[in-house]
């Protein structure tokens, strides 16, 4: 995301940009946890040759690194790297015990009283985020507010002389942690968390305006407008000549003009459909026409039982998704719109002759069309019958949207029907 304007209090916006930072320094035998010679062949571990050996004599030579990591298993690695500094994640083990690096660090967190801790914390969160290193500068800001939310018999620090001026410490380097934090959870896409953030930077400081102009930001990136509205205002209530909430402000009435009109054009297709929908079973109650849903509804895609050519029109034609059956080939033809007017010849006409009739059997003078009832009988469709005029009356009716026609040939038309009947007792 684009970045935000705003930056920790104490960054100087006017400054050049940081240089980069000084390259790390040449590694040493004196390193803990990683020996000597390894540091100097730049591997991470030394490498086991039994491990990694390639019985091919082609192919080309292991980098140092990867053999190093392959000649290990995953518990032995995890067992190697809790033993360096930088992958231990437990101060109080054994390995940290015997580490004067680790004690070290281990010490400075209690050196200094809880408030002056949490501002070292503080202070090397701003200098990461002035480098836009987010992600570090969350976790020091984060670390400085757990000093500050440790409870009272948890307390191991100094014990301050100065009584006031620790809670004075304490309560500025809380908004302004809880502020930054804001700052580096929006820069990182954390928009929720950046509005928690704000909220306790508020609690601290009621008048605290880059709160609620970060809180604006993350609200806007949520898109909750009205929310985003209110913080704005009550910043400018503020400051009112603060020109980044002004910006936000302007953002907020640009998004808020596109989802108002996004949200019009829902409201108005869903009224559409609605009274598509109306308009239909009006057509379909006028036209005595059955119609039943099921849970298990065929998939035909944008095939639907609809008005044609205006589905607003109650002048408009009404058009059915019609399945052809032909039950003694175990055979279908699909047609995605029968007209109320078309005869089942009309359709006919075209699907016939069919690729798999080798006998010969379909052609439309020697079919017979039939509809399964209401009650689960049959009935005798004629062919040259408009499908409205089949449909009406209730006899049968139309489930999941699709007309159901069977085709067989007049010859075996008796067969069928006895089959039929066989099947259904």
């Amino acid at each position: 995301m684009g970045q935000v304007e705003e930056l920790p209090d104490d960054y100087d916006e006017s400054q050049a940009p940081p240089p980069p930072p000084p390259a790390a320094p040449a590694p040493t035998a004196e390193q803990p946890g990683i020996p000597a010679s390894v540091l100097n062949n730049n591997v991470p571990f030394p490498i086991k040759e039994d491990r990694v050996k390639n019985d091919d004599p082609m192919a080309p030579a292991m980098p140092p690194a990867m053999a190093a990591v392959r000649s290990y298993t995953a518990d032995e690695l995890a067992d190697m790297m809790k033993k360096t500094p930088l992958f231990m994640t437990e101060l109080d083990s054994k390995e940290a015990e015997d580490n004067e690096l680790i004690q070290a660090l281990h010490a400075l967190q209690y050196d200094g009283t809880r408030g002056e801790v949490a501002l070292s914390f503080r202070k090397q969160g701003n200098e990461a985020a002035k480098l836009k290193q987010w992600i570090d500068a969350k976790e020091f800001y984060t670390k400085a507010i757990a000093m500050l939310n440790v409870k009272p018999e948890d307390d191991k620090w100094e014990k301050p002389t100065d009584v006031a001026k620790e809670q004075k410490i304490q309560t500025e380097a809380r908004e302004a942690c809880h502020a930054n934090r804001a700052l580096c959870n929006l820069e990182l896409g954390n928009y929720r968390m950046a509005t928690l953030d704000c909220a306790e930077a508020l609690k601290v400081n009621p008048k605290n305006v880059k709160a609620y102009y970060r809180s604006s930001m993350a609200l806007l990136k949520l898109d909750k407008i009205s929310e985003a509205e209110d913080t704005t205002l009550r910043g400018l209530a503020i400051d009112p000549s603060n020109k980044a909430l002004k910006l936000v402000s302007d953002k907020i009435a640009a998004r808020k003009t596109v989802l108002e009109a996004v949200a019009a054009r829902q409201k108005a297709e869903q009224e559409r459909k609605q009274r598509e929908t109306q308009l239909l079973s009006t057509a379909l109650e006028a036209r005595q026409i059955r119609v039943r849903t099921t849970a298990e509804q065929p998939n035909m895609e944008d095939a639907r039982v609809h008005l044609t050519p205006d589905p607003l029109s109650p002048e408009s034609t009404l058009v059915f998704p019609t399945m052809i059956l032909y039950p003694l080939h175990a055979q279908t033809d699909f047609v995605k719109a029968v007209s109320e007017m078309d005869c089942v010849a009309d359709h006919l006409e075209y699907l016939f002759p069919l690729p798999w009739d080798e006998a010969k059997e379909y052609s439309v003078g020697s079919v017979d069309c039939y509809m399964e009832t209401v009650t689960g009988g049959l009935i005798k469709a004629g062919k040259k019958l408009p499908l409205l005029k089949i449909l009406s009356g209730g006899k049968v009716e139309i489930v999941d949207e699709l007309v159901r026609i069977m085709v067989v040939p007049s010859a075996k038309a008796q067969t069928f029907i006895q089959e039929f009947k066989a099947r259904k007792k």
